[in-house]
C-alpha cells in the first residue's frame, strides 16, 4: 500500500510526517471527532493527529488498525521514545494529553482502552506554578507604533494587533472574522464557530473600531471576499488563515526587539490589564470566552492587593 503524507488524509496533521493510507483514514475519521465533538482548535487537532500517527505507525504500519492488538508495554515503549529526544515535562505532559485524548476517541468507538490509559502518567507539574507571559507596557506602546508608513501592509497589521491587544481575539479567530460580524452603530463584534462551538459577542472598543476602519477604507483590496482580512496575492485573494495571522504577529515583535514569539502575549496582556483595572475573574473569563473558570485562574495571582487583603498572618507576627 503506497504511503501518503497525513495532511493529504487531513490537513490539519503535521506535514512532515508521513502515514499509510489506513493509518491517515484513521486520523481522518479522529480528526472529524475532534473538531465536531470536542470543538478543539485547529492547532490543537494537528498536534493530537501527529502523537496518535506516531502511535499507529509503530503498531500498524503494515497491518490494519486494531486497537485490541495494543498493549500497554506498547504505550511505555511509545513515550520512551517520543521523550529521548527532548526529555522535558512539557513535552511529556503534551504527548499524555494527546495520547489520552485518542484513547477517549478509541472507547467511543467501543475498544477497550482502561489498561492502556493506566500506564499514561503525567510528570509531576504544579499547578498555576508560572505567570502569564504578556507583553510590558513600554512594549505595547513601541509595538504599536512600529506600524509605519515604510511598511508594506501597516493598517492590517496595526488592526489585528489591535484585535488581540483590545478584545483578546485568538489567531484563529481574527483570521475568520467577517465584515457582517461588525455592528458599527452598536459597537460589538459577534465571533462565530469559535474555539467553544459557540457564538459570542464582545463589545467593540473605539480604538480597535478605528483601526479596522482605517483598514478597510485605505488598505483593503477590492474584493467579494466577505472576511475582514484579505491579503493580496497575486492576481487573487483569499481570506488570511490564522499561522498568517501569527506570522504578522511575530514579525512585529521581532522588528521591535522582542524576544517573544507567541501571539498569545497580547492576550495574555488584555486580561492582565483587565485585572489591574479591576475586573473579576468571572469577567476575566467571559472576555476570554474560557469554557472553564479554572482557566482563567491563573491572572488571580497578578492581583496582588487583593491576595495581600487575605494572606494569613506570619507565626509569631503581632499582626
Amino acid at each position: 500500500m503506497k504511503p501518503i503524507s497525513s495532511h493529504q488524509a487531513t490537513p490539519k496533521a503535521r506535514s512532515s510526517a508521513s502515514f499509510p493510507a489506513h493509518i491517515a483514514d484513521e486520523l481522518h475519521r479522529y480528526d472529524e471527532h475532534l473538531r465536531d465533538v470536542r470543538g478543539l482548535a485547529a492547532s490543537t487537532r494537528k498536534d493530537r493527529l501527529y502523537v496518535a500517527g506516531m502511535l499507529l505507525r509503530q503498531k500498524f504500519k503494515r497491518r490494519a488498525v486494531d486497537i485490541s492488538r495494543l498493549r500497554p508495554d506498547d504505550i511505555r515503549q511509545f513515550l520512551a521514545s517520543q521523550l529521548e529526544a527532548h526529555r522535558t515535562a512539557s513535552n511529556a505532559s503534551r504527548l499524555a494529553a494527546a495520547l489520552r485524548s485518542y484513547l477517549r476517541y478509541r472507547a467511543t468507538c467501543g475498544d477497550p482502552v482502561g489498561k492502556l490509559t493506566a500506564v499514561i502518567l503525567n510528570p509531576v507539574h504544579w499547578k498555576l506554578a508560572s505567570l502569564p507571559r504578556a507583553l510590558k507596557p513600554d512594549e505595547i506602546e513601541r509595538l504599536l507604533n512600529s506600524f509605519t508608513d515604510d511598511l508594506r501592509w501597516p493598517k492590517r497589521g496595526y488592526a489585528i494587533i489591535r484585535c488581540a491587544l483590545d478584545m483578546g481575539l485568538r489567531s484563529c479567530e481574527i483570521a475568520s472574522l467577517k465584515i457582517g460580524d461588525i455592528d458599527w452603530l452598536a459597537g460589538i463584534v459577534t465571533l462565530r464557530g469559535t474555539k467553544s462551538l459557540r457564538q459570542d459577542v464582545l463589545p467593540l472598543p473605539m480604538e480597535t473600531g478605528q483601526a479596522l476602519v482605517d483598514y478597510l477604507q485605505n488598505e483593503r483590496p477590492r474584493t467579494a471576499s466577505l472576511s475582514v482580512f484579505v491579503p493580496r496575492l497575486g492576481d487573487h485573494d483569499r481570506p488570511m488563515t490564522a499561522g498568517a495571522v501569527r506570522g504578522v504577529i511575530r514579525w512585529a515583535y521581532h522588528r521591535i526587539g522582542l524576544t517573544h514569539t507567541r501571539s498569545h502575549a497580547l492576550r495574555h496582556a488584555f486580561a492582565c490589564r483587565l485585572v489591574e483595572n479591576g475586573s473579576s475573574l468571572k469577567e476575566v473569563a467571559d472576555l476570554l470566552r474560557h469554557r472553564s473558570l479554572n482557566t482563567t485562574l491563573i491572572y488571580a495571582k497578578l492581583d496582588t492587593p487583593k491576595l495581600a487583603a487575605v494572606a494569613l498572618p506570619w507565626p509569631g507576627s503581632t499582626s
